[in-house]
């Protein structure tokens, strides 16, 4: 069993080298799908023996749908810059590798965990955020237009225990900028699906999400940071909904100024 490393990236020079330091003991090729990166990236893709394929930016089911296709082994996973295998996921990985028939399965999920401001996040649904990341390629396919792309798999999904690293978002500044980004994202999805925004999206649905992560999934066991989290996830429903409603303003008449 041999596995291709795919990563689609785009100025990921910072966080790529880790990434890539972390599965040179298990990947047997890498192809980096890269989205014409203005820094080193391509650089350090290079100093890793990695497969660099400059592709102008889509979408991420089209990038890695693209990777996959370019990958010589049947087997990929697929990991993103700002992620790396634990030790325990490694070794999984290694032993799946040395077993004498492949395994019937046709993906596997992954626990992933991340560190945010400072701690590990167990809580405030963000764990374990379980995601299938290792899978035949030949039986499995990227899909979603916008955002949140899924791995469609014809087969069965087993389950690896080792944790893949998630080193998400730098700052809150970093975090505010990608749910800016995300929610517009999102609202286009809604949009393409002919949805609107009604009062309950901006006024209960936001606060309902801050309950859900702070109190139902224990937010309020993470400390700060799982303050945080729950208050932006409330936010960047907020947020989401009043772009999509900003998308349909735009294709209706607009008010004129009171007298």
């Amino acid at each position: 069993m041999k596995i291709s490393f795919v990563i689609i990236t785009k100025n990921e020079e910072k966080r790529l080298e880790p990434c890539l330091q972390s599965i040179q003991a298990v990947a047997d090729e890498i192809i980096v799908v890269d989205a014409y990166s203005q820094d080193e990236t391509v650089k350090v893709a290079e100093k890793y023996r990695a497969r660099v394929f400059k592709r102008s930016w889509t979408n991420y089911s089209d990038q890695k749908n693209f990777g996959n296709s370019r990958a010589k082994f049947p087997w990929i996973f697929s990991i993103d810059a700002d992620e790396r295998l634990s030790p325990q996921l490694k070794e999984e990985l290694l032993e799946l590798k040395t077993r004498p028939a492949e395994p019937p399965e046709a993906a596997f999920s992954v626990p992933r965990i991340a560190y945010y401001l400072g701690r590990w996040i167990r809580h405030s649904g963000w764990y374990p955020d379980r995601k299938i990341r290792l899978f035949r390629q030949e039986l499995t396919r990227w899909v979603g237009d916008y955002v949140h792309e899924k791995l469609e798999v014809e087969g069965a999904v087993g389950k690896l225990n080792g944790h893949l690293y998630h080193f998400t978002y730098d700052c809150l500044a970093d975090h505010l900028e990608r749910i800016n980004l995300y929610s517009g994202l999102a609202a286009k999805e809604l949009y393409a699906q002919q949805k609107k925004c009604r009062w309950h999206h901006l006024l209960l649905l936001p606060f309902c999400r801050f309950l859900k992560s702070y109190l139902l999934q224990a937010g309020f066991l993470d400390g700060f940071p799982g303050l945080v989290i729950s208050v932006l996830s409330g936010y960047g429903t907020f947020v989401r909904y009043a772009k999509l409603k900003e998308i349909w303003k735009k294709g209706e008449k607009i008010e004129p100024f009171p007298d």
